[in-house]
């Protein structure tokens, strides 16, 4: 009984310790069933904080030993509320020399926070939009991966810059 108190203990403030994050203004996943299509967007509604501060943005991915590349070929579009949109192409490491992934995680599922954005002010009120698909190509071919494995979460976020 005593040993079963204890471990509740112990989960209870490991998950109160997780949860609390204060940097974070938004953070959102959405799922990759099976293949991440080449033409499937993976899209978020953001409400914007203020139009005062200013923000860092990531995308977050997590990956599976089955993803075998290096890097990670992204296309990230902003639909600003009155019509603007900003594209980029992104390109993230995925993997050091050897062929080991990076990320975080102590299973075969790895999690990684990548810089989209630094110090953004949304200056226009309003719902945004972020786009995200991926633009994986293999060495010496001209056609894009059609069906990229191993990625299994495409998330958003949108954090505090921490003025320490």
């Amino acid at each position: 009984m005593l040993r079963n108190n204890t471990l509740l203990f112990f989960l209870f403030f490991a998950l109160l310790f997780m949860s609390c994050d204060s940097n974070r203004v938004f953070d959102e996943y959405k799922s990759v069933p099976n293949k991440w299509h080449k033409d499937e967007v993976i899209s978020f509604d953001v409400n914007t904080p203020d139009c005062i501060n200013s923000y860092n943005l990531f995308v977050n991915i997590r990956n599976t030993n089955s993803f075998k590349y290096s890097n990670l070929f992204l296309i990230v579009e902003m639909e600003f509320p009155h019509g603007k949109t900003i594209k980029d192409t992104l390109e993230y490491r995925m993997a050091d020399p050897t062929g080991k992934l990076l990320g975080t995680g102590l299973t075969d599922i790895k999690e990684n926070k990548l810089w989209y954005k630094e110090q953004v002010v949304f200056k226009e009120t309003g719902a945004y939009k972020v786009n995200i698909q991926h633009a994986m190509r293999e060495n010496g071919k001209v056609n894009g991966v059609i069906e990229l494995e191993g990625i299994t979460d495409i998330g958003f976020r949108i954090e505090n810059i921490n003025n320490n």
